[in-house]
C-alpha cells in the first residue's frame, strides 16, 4: 500500500506540472472576465461571423441606395460577321434568296434614372451603327446615328416595387445594425458561460487537491489511532475509502479541466499552447434595474421591434401586389430624338432627322376563375396573421423583460447569501476538523462538513455565474449599458 501511495504521489506531481496552468517553465496568462469578453468580441469565430453578416447587410443596403442613382452604361457589338444566304424583299414585292457577306458594328451609351415614386424610368442615349456590305469587287459602308434620344418607361396601374422597397430597406438595414449589437451581446453571454465553466473546473482542481492532501493526512492519523486501539476498524476503512474517493475525484477534475480549457480556447480562438489562469470577477454593488427603464430601452433598441414592423409592411406590399395583378395593367413607352444615316461617318451626324415613338401596352384579365381574388384574400389573411403574431410577440416580449429584470434584481441578494454560506461552511469545516482531531466527533460528521464546504463553494460560484450571465442578458435584451447608464455603442465601420 505504501509503495502504491508513493507511485500515486509521483504521478500526481507529474500531472500537476503537465496539466495545470501554473507551470514552472511558462508563466500563466491571467485573465479576468472583462479580458475574456474582449478577446471573444475581437477574435472568436462567432464575432467574425457576426461581422460578416452585418457586412452583407451593409452592402445590400448600399446596393439599394445605388439603385436610385443615375446609371451610365455602354453596350456594343464589335463586330458581328455574317456570311450566309438570306431572304431579301425586292422593290416589286417579291422575295429572293441572295448570298450576302456583311459585318455590323454598333455601340450605344445611355444614362438611366429610376423614379421610385412612380416605378418608371427615364433615360438618355446616344448610339452609332455601321454596316460593311462585302461584295466581290468592293465593300459598301453605311452608318446610322442617333445623336440623342430621350425617353421613358412607365408602368400604369401596376405594382410598384420601388415604393415598397423605399419603406422596407431602411428598416431592414437599421434592423441589421441592431441585430449586430444583439449578436455581440450574445457572444458576451456565451463567453461568460465559457469563463465560468473553466473557472469551476479550475476551482474543482483546487478543492480536490486540498481534499486529497487532507484525507491523506487524516488517513495517516487514523492508522496511528487504530494501532493504539483508539478507533474501530470500520472508521479506519472509512478514512481509507475517503482517500481513494478523493484520489478519483482529483484525477477526474484534471480531465474536466482539460475539456473545459479546450472549449474555452476553441471559442475564443486562443493559441492551444498558452497557459491560462482565470481571476474570478466581483459582483456589481447596488445595481438595480427599473422595469420601466428596461422596457423603454428594449422597445427602442431591440431588432425584434423593427422586424415586426417590417413583417407588417411586407404583408401590406403583398396585398398591393395581389390587387395590381388582378386588374388592368398598362405600360407606357415614349422616346424622342434625332437620327441620320449616310455612307460616311461625318455625314451621318449632319442635318439629323427628328424621330418619335410612343407605345402603350395593356393587359386585361377577363376570366381567371377567381385566381386574382383568391390571391388578394390570401394576402389579406396573411396580414391578419402577421398582426396576430406581432401582438403575441409583443406580449411575450414584455413578459420576458419583466421576468428578467425581477430575476436580475433578486440575484444580488442570492449572491450575498451564497457568499455568506461559503464563509460559514468553511469555518464550520475548520471547527469540525479540529474537533475530529481531538476525538470529539466521528468521521461521519467530518465527511458532512467536507461535503457542505465543497458544495458551498460551488454554489457561490454558480450564484456569481448567474449574476453575470443575467447582467449580460439584460444588456442583450435592452441594448443598454445599465452600469454606465447609456445605450450600448458599437463601431459599425467594419466594411
Amino acid at each position: 500500500m505504501n509503495i502504491f501511495r508513493q507511485i500515486f504521489a509521483v504521478a500526481i506531481v507529474i500531472l500537476i506540472n503537465t496539466i495545470l496552468p501554473a507551470s514552472s517553465t511558462s508563466a500563466p496568462r491571467i485573465l479576468t472576465l472583462n479580458d475574456v469578453l474582449q478577446i471573444a468580441l475581437d477574435k472568436s469565430p462567432d464575432a467574425q461571423m457576426a461581422r460578416h453578416r452585418f457586412r452583407g447587410s451593409y452592402w445590400q443596403y448600399r446596393s439599394y441606395r445605388a439603385g436610385y442613382l443615375p446609371h451610365l452604361r455602354f453596350d456594343g457589338t464589335v463586330p458581328n460577321l455574317n456570311r450566309s444566304i438570306s431572304p431579301i424583299t425586292l422593290p416589286d414585292g417579291s422575295d429572293v434568296f441572295i448570298r450576302r457577306s456583311l459585318a455590323t458594328s454598333s455601340g450605344s451609351l445611355s444614362i438611366s434614372q429610376t423614379i421610385g415614386l412612380t416605378g418608371g424610368q427615364l433615360f438618355i442615349s446616344s448610339g452609332l451603327q455601321r454596316i460593311d456590305l462585302i461584295r466581290d469587287d468592293k465593300t459598301e459602308v453605311s452608318y446610322l446615328t442617333t445623336p440623342i434620344n430621350v425617353g421613358f418607361r412607365q408602368p400604369l396601374f401596376s405594382y410598384n416595387p420601388y415604393k415598397w422597397e423605399r419603406k422596407i430597406e431602411p428598416i431592414r438595414y437599421e434592423e441589421a445594425k441592431r441585430q449586430y449589437i444583439d449578436d455581440l451581446e450574445s457572444i458576451s453571454i456565451t463567453a461568460t458561460n465559457m469563463f465560468f465553466d473553466l473557472l469551476l473546473a479550475q476551482m474543482n482542481i483546487e478543492i480536490n487537491r486540498l481534499n486529497l492532501s487532507s484525507n491523506d493526512t487524516l488517513y495517516q492519523i487514523a492508522k496511528g489511532r487504530f494501532s493504539l486501539g483508539r478507533i474501530a476498524e470500520n472508521e479506519l476503512l472509512q478514512m481509507e475509502l475517503n482517500l481513494l474517493n478523493s484520489e478519483s475525484l482529483f484525477e477526474q477534475s484534471l480531465i474536466d479541466y482539460e475539456a473545459a480549457l479546450f472549449n474555452f480556447r476553441s471559442y475564443l480562438g486562443i493559441d492551444g499552447n498558452s497557459n491560462i489562469e482565470l481571476f474570478p470577477p466581483k459582483e456589481l454593488h447596488s445595481l438595480k434595474i427599473a422595469v420601466e427603464k428596461a422596457m423603454e430601452e428594449a422597445k427602442k433598441n431591440r431588432p425584434d421591434m423593427l422586424a415586426q414592423q417590417r413583417y407588417l409592411i411586407e404583408a401590406e406590399s403583398q396585398i398591393s401586389r395581389a390587387k395590381a395583378d388582378s386588374r388592368v395593367n398598362a405600360n407606357l413607352f415614349g422616346v424622342v430624338g434625332y437620327t441620320q444615316s449616310a455612307d460616311n461617318f461625318d455625314a451621318a451626324y449632319k442635318n439629323p432627322l427628328d424621330q418619335q415613338q410612343v407605345s402603350i401596352g395593356i393587359s386585361i384579365p377577363i376570366i381567371d376563375w377567381g385566381v386574382g381574388r383568391g390571391k388578394i384574400k390570401m394576402a389579406e389573411s396573411n396580414l391578419e396573421l402577421m398582426q396576430t403574431r406581432v401582438n403575441q410577440a409583443m406580449n411575450d416580449f414584455e413578459q420576458e423583460i419583466f421576468l428578467r429584470v425581477m430575476e436580475f434584481n433578486m440575484l444580488e441578494s442570492q449572491l450575498n447569501i451564497a457568499q455568506k454560506a461559503d464563509v460559514i461552511a468553511e469555518k464550520r469545516y475548520d471547527v469540525t476538523l479540529q474537533r475530529f482531531l481531538i476525538g470529539k466527533i466521528d468521521i461521519i460528521e467530518l465527511n458532512l462538513a467536507i461535503e457542505e464546504k465543497d458544495r458551498s463553494k460551488q454554489r457561490y460560484l454558480a450564484a456569481l455565474r448567474s449574476y453575470w450571465r443575467s447582467f449580460y442578458e439584460m444588456r442583450r435584451l435592452t441594448h443598454y449599458d445599465f452600469l454606465n447608464d447609456k445605450p450600448i455603442e458599437v463601431d459599425f465601420a467594419i466594411y
